[in-house]
């Protein structure tokens, strides 16, 4: 195997480790997250929590660890996959803007390598994550057949709703890859500055990104059991949450969205970089 080939697979499985991490840690404020995102006050199968640590306390009293983890198994299964894919496509484009070129990348040759990526895992995992939505939007006061994992789920929407139902909410995550894009733009460069011993500040904003996370959530909801969308398309749920809800609705879950974001950025990292040095250190040992 090439050495380029080596370090793609290297990057590649330390994403994919990183992913498993972040999500291990995590989850049960992605689900507060999802619930809240969802809940437009005319929905009588879901709960309503005053706030993130009231959702957390109802949802474990009620539902216990299990609902804290609904939709555990595609959210593993989704990050592991997604950061292993995007770390892999990452490198390859990175690679591929390298070429005939002495110096390091810009930001902007970074910026355009993560929205690649990001662009094609979307692609790739977009039926995961809406699995992993309707898992976690299950609860005790819901009225249709629950789902009892991910395979049912997966074969139910299939059966039921069609092999296009996999991908709603994909216009909005294509949206996202810009946030995903910054974030690793930012991390490159803060990366390149703590190698050349330099200061320097950098920021990352989750407003826009919470706005087209609520849309893409409402989206991936089940199906009433008449098999009636609550939603049609992305500009059906901007249009419904901004006439009931306001400008306020498009925010429901930032807090809980920031609580996780804000050390999930950290744990990914953190975890690539070590288990990638790691992997280093095994194949010079060799």
């Amino acid at each position: 195997m090439s050495s380029a080939s080596r370090w793609q697979w290297e990057t590649a499985t330390a994403g994919a480790v990183a992913g498993f991490a972040t999500v291990a840690a995590m989850h049960p404020l992605d689900v507060v997250r999802t619930r809240f995102q969802v809940n437009d006050g005319r929905v009588l199968n879901l709960p309503t929590y005053k706030n993130t640590a009231h959702a957390i306390f109802t949802i474990a009293r009620l539902e216990g660890l299990r609902g804290l983890y609904a939709g555990f198994s595609p959210a593993v299964l989704g990050s592991t996959v997604s950061w292993g894919l995007y770390f892999f496509f990452y490198g390859r484009a990175k690679e591929r803007y390298s070429k005939d070129r002495e110096k390091q990348l810009s930001a902007g040759l970074h910026l355009a390598s993560a929205a690649e990526a990001g662009a094609l895992v979307s692609l790739c995992t977009n039926p995961i994550w809406l699995v992993k939505t309707r898992l976690q939007l299950q609860t005790p006061l819901h009225q249709t057949r629950p789902y009892s994992g991910f395979y049912d789920a997966l074969r139910t929407i299939i059966r039921e709703e069609g092999w296009a139902a996999l991908y709603k909410g994909l216009l909005p995550s294509l949206f996202l890859v810009s946030h995903g894009a910054i974030q690793f733009t930012a991390y490159e460069e803060l990366r390149k500055i703590v190698v050349d011993f330099k200061s320097k500040n950098s920021r990352t904003h989750y407003g826009s990104a919470d706005r087209v996370l609520v849309i893409r959530s409402r989206l991936q909801q089940r199906p009433s059991s008449e098999g009636i969308p609550r939603y049609m398309d992305s500009w059906h749920v901007v249009r419904e949450t901004a006439r009931f809800e306001g400008i306020r609705g498009f925010y429901k879950g930032i807090t809980p969205n920031l609580l996780k974001n804000v050390p999930a950025s950290s744990i990914t990292f953190i975890v690539y970089e070590n288990v990638l040095k790691f992997l280093k250190l095994a194949r010079t040992n060799e």
